[in-house]
Order: C-alpha cells, then structure tokens, then sequence
C-alpha cells in the first residue's frame, strides 16, 4: 500500500493544514481599525503560530500556545513578552480546531484578529474554500490521567479523563432571555460547523456603552454580535439557536483549550468559566507531567464515543 492510500484510508489519524493560502479583511471587535489576515500551510509538527506583518509588529512569530497567553480580560491574548500580541484569537482558534487544522500560519497587520460575524463560522468558510490536506504524519493528541479542576464557589472549570473529545457548559446570567443553561457538544467530524460555530459572542447594552466609555468595542455593533438589554434581544433577526449563548461559550471554550497545542482526549466542563479561568486550566494541566501523556491518535480514538462519566447529556441540538 502506498503512503497516500494508507492516508486516505485513515482519515482523522493524520495531521492536517491548509492545501493554499486564504484571505480576507475585518475590523477588530475592540480596536475598530481594519485589520487584513491570511491563513497558510505550515509543516509537519509545526502547529499553530501568528506573525505580526505590520511595522509595529516587525513580523514576530507568536506560537498559539497556553505559555504565550499575555491577557484573558476581555479576550484571549497572546504575546512575545515584549509587548508584541495578538488578541482575539479564540473564534479562529475553534475554527481551526473543528476543522481539523493542526498546522497553520496566519499572518496579521494589527494587533487583533478581525471579529467577522462574532462567531467561527466565517473562519470555518474560508478554511473550506482553502481545501484542507492530510500530512504524512500521525496526529498526535494529549490523553488526560488525571482529573484537573480550578475555579471557585462562583466559577468553575475542569478536564476529566475518559473516550472522546467532549465539551459541557453551564451558563447564569441575570436576565431571563438567558437564564440558566446547560448544554453538550462532541467533537465528532462535521458536528462542529452544525452545531457551534455559527454562534456569536454576546453581551448586554450597559457593557458595551460602558467599554466604548473606556475606548473598547469600537468595531463591535449589532453586525458582529449579539446585545442584550434586559430581557430583550436587539439583534432584528433574533438568535441563531435557541440556546445561542451556551453554544458561543462552548466555542469560545474549544478556542480557549486548543492552546494546548494538541487535542485534549476527555471532557471539558465549564460552569460560568471564561478566557481566565480556560487558560488557568491550561497551566495547571502542563504544571505536572502525571496529569497527561502525548501520544498517536488510534483508531480507536475514532470509533470511541464520548466516555460513560461524560455527565452532561444534553447533546446541542441544532435549531435555527
């Protein structure tokens, strides 16, 4: 059998990244300013990196990775250390990971990547239209040992060891057209452009009047996001789910913990958790070896179901 038959006949085992380059123009969700971004094929193990193409940012390479996060306040922040970021990285970064891109260059002239619609969904498309290939070597993906939780009596998130790639969150917000809300998603092959990526970032009226006070959220606007106002919705054509809000933090939550930098096999489970408490997640897993192991994808992993102590049951069903 040759290389490329043994690839075609294991598909999701392999590494993937983009067959050509794409690219296309926003505006960043804070800055307002137009922002042009690219996304390119990188090689084997090369993973997921930024480069700043602009003056400011002298073309320095910004690996996406956990140990490179420089702020989470109202986004995920990545950086060299010296004052080089790149900051609204999690929808692309949950794009990238739904579509099963493992390695990929994306080269951007500003400081934040462009908000698009205020969900995954454009980025889904444009990794469509590039073509995605399979690389000739194995994927490899981290395997949980142990339980790893962080958070408090308000917050919470953790990793549980077990079969399957699974996500699970709760949301409580002040208002009733959000309320409580629980909702699942597995990562299984197409269930992440069905289900999750087209929700959008969301947030109330008082928050956005008071970030443009402080000079933020100048691009953000009814276009790019969801806004509520008490218990309304003032977006004109309504939700795109019924459970929109739960789904978004989900997506943000697989953004968020593809910073590992490989696939976490186990679940996920957040309950009012955010880019902080992710990433803190993130550095108390690497933060002792016993809590994971790196090795191939199998098989297996493909045919396995999320785990039985998977406890969060209610798979997202999609409703337009």
């Amino acid at each position: 059998m040759t290389l490329s038959q043994h690839l075609e006949n294991d598909v999701g085992l392999y590494q993937q990244t983009l067959k050509r380059p794409i690219h296309c123009t926003g505006v960043g969700l804070h800055s307002g300013a137009k922002v042009s971004l690219k996304i390119k094929p990188a090689a084997v193990n090369a993973g997921i990196a930024f480069v700043r193409t602009d003056p400011r940012g002298g073309h320095t390479v910004i690996p996406a990775r956990w140990d490179h996060v420089v702020d989470t306040r109202l986004c995920t922040v990545i950086g060299n250390g010296r004052g080089v970021n790149v900051g609204t990285i999690e929808h692309l970064m949950a794009a990238l990971a739904g579509t099963g891109i493992d390695n990929a260059v994306i080269e951007i002239d500003a400081p934040e990547v462009p908000i698009m619609d205020g969900s995954a969904a454009p980025f889904v498309f444009l990794i469509e239209c590039a073509g995605i290939e399979q690389q000739d070597a194995r994927r490899q993906v981290l395997r949980l040992r142990r339980h790893v939780a962080v958070g408090d009596a308000n917050r919470r998130a953790t990793l549980t060891p077990g079969a399957g790639i699974g996500f699970g969150f709760e949301i409580a917000f002040d208002s009733a057209v959000m309320a409580h809300r629980t909702g699942s998603f597995e990562m299984t092959d197409g269930a992440f452009k069905q289900d999750i990526s087209r929700a959008r970032t969301f947030g109330f009226l008082h928050e956005v009047e008071e970030l443009r006070r402080l000079g933020l959220a100048r691009g953000g606007s009814l276009n790019n996001a969801v806004v509520i106002s008490g218990d309304t919705v003032l977006n004109e054509e309504g939700l795109r789910y019924q459970d929109e809000f739960v789904r978004h933090k989900i997506l943000d939550s697989i953004g968020d913990l593809y910073l590992a930098g490989h696939r976490i096999m186990g679940q996920f489970h957040g309950w009012r958790s955010g880019h902080a408490l992710n990433n803190q997640l993130l550095r108390s897993l690497f933060a002792d070896a016993a809590n994971y192991e790196l090795s191939d994808m199998t098989p297996a992993d493909l045919e396995q179901p999320v785990a039985d102590n998977w406890n969060y049951p209610q798979h997202l069903a999609a409703t337009a």
